[in-house]
């Protein structure tokens, strides 16, 4: 890991990711400031952190961590000013994402790292209103990001080699997986993943083929189990028997012509949507969201026990 100095945080934006942010960021002993314009974003903020620190403290806390080292301000400038990195979570709307990357260029110091939670957008269209486009980035993470380690790291046009080089060493003191994007791509890499199968989960129950409840046991129990350990290639590679994914191409590479998926989504009408959420209240039952966070948070903490065990030198991705 490359040694980089790292004294201070921002975090722009306290909705769900932001403040998923601002709880890994504190869990690993950094001091945090966070901003957002919004009546209430402080309380909220304080509540979401406070709802996580049980699922990190499972995990392990830094020497340091402390709620204590999270601070709020209404004021982007003074929260991005002496920031190292400055993580900018705002909704996903191209031009108030720019405007606001922006505002945080002029603010911030020059040697600060500016990196966006987006999703879907590429960097070089974000980084084009700035003074130093060279600095700003994508960190796209995933929900929870207090748990969740993946994160994607993306250069634009005019991203520094040096500052890709300096956020990979940042992420992983925050106990991250950085995962570098080569070429920069709309959806990064694993959003257009997760895409490709919510596409056919879709076309699964309009078609009234399978209900939600039927999609996510046949994920559950049969691709899920293997993907958390190996991932779809390694999947593959065993399902060729001793010659390996030499003959899984050999044997069922033809397979891949047949029609059997839909690249399209379906249309979402009213009766799609009341299909989908119908189903996931009926699968849900009394449970409430919050419960249902707290299951997904302890079950998640000790599968990554359990990856972290079986996973090989060879598998590390950064």
């Amino acid at each position: 890991m490359k040694d980089v100095q790292i004294n201070k945080i921002a975090v722009v934006g306290t909705g769900v990711i932001g403040n998923g942010w601002i709880a890994r960021a504190l869990a690993q002993g950094f001091d945090v400031i966070a901003t957002d314009p919004a009546e209430g974003a402080e309380d909220r903020m304080r509540e979401a952190v406070d709802r996580a620190w049980p699922s990190l403290t499972k995990s392990g806390l830094a020497p340091t961590a402390s709620r204590e080292r999270l601070t709020f301000t209404s004021d982007i400038e003074t929260a991005v000013e002496d920031a190292d990195l400055i993580q900018e979570n705002v909704p996903e709307r191209e031009e108030l994402k720019r405007k606001v990357l922006q505002t945080i260029d002029t603010f911030a110091k020059k040697d600060a790292i500016i990196a966006s939670s987006t999703s879907g957008i590429k960097p070089t269209v974000l980084q084009q209103d700035c003074m130093y486009p060279e600095r700003v980035i994508v960190a796209h993470p995933f929900n929870p990001v207090y748990i969740l380690p993946l994160v994607e790291i993306v250069g634009g046009e005019k991203t520094n080699s040096s500052v890709l080089e300096r956020a990979v060493a940042i992420y992983e003191k925050l106990n991250m997986k950085p995962l570098v994007i080569r070429h920069e791509i709309e959806g990064h890499v694993a959003d257009r993943l997760m895409e490709a199968l919510w596409r056919e989960a879709l076309h699964l129950v309009n078609d009234g083929i399978a209900t939600t409840e039927e999609v996510d046991a046949a994920i559950i129990y049969g691709a899920g189990l293997r993907w958390a350990q190996m991932g779809p290639f390694l999947t593959f590679h065993l399902a060729g028997g001793d010659q390996g994914m030499r003959h899984m191409l050999g044997q069922f590479g033809p397979a891949l012509k047949l029609p059997w998926t839909k690249l399209e989504a379906p249309e979402l009408t009213e009766e799609l949507k009341e299909k989908v959420i119908q189903g996931c209240e009926q699968q849900a039952g009394n449970t409430s969201i919050a419960e249902l966070e707290e299951k997904r948070n302890e079950f998640l903490v000790r599968l990554l026990d359990l990856v972290e065990e079986y996973r090989t030198e060879s598998e590390s991705i950064s």
